[in-house]
């Protein structure tokens, strides 16, 4: 039987060396977010990123900023680690 991933951990690279980790629930989700940030890059203005599993919790970056984005294994465990 597959278990299913209770959240994935993905980091964001920004500009000037600093490293951002979020913990989406949902994989479609960020990538949704994603084509967002994708969008809105030529707008200028910022973007809300979905920093963990609270609701209305934002982390606020401009599109520009965003370097990199890597997606870690998906977490299963119900401890946080972080």
């Amino acid at each position: 039987m597959s278990r299913t991933p209770r959240r994935y951990a993905v980091h964001l690279h920004l500009v000037g060396g600093q490293s951002e980790r979020v913990f989406p629930t949902k994989l479609e989700t960020f990538q949704e977010w994603c084509q967002g940030v994708v969008n809105a890059e030529n707008q200028g203005g910022f973007v809300n990123v979905p920093i963990s599993d609270l609701e209305g919790e934002y982390l606020v970056v401009r599109p520009q900023a965003l370097i990199g984005v890597r997606v870690v294994e998906p977490q299963f465990s119900s401890v946080d680690d972080a």
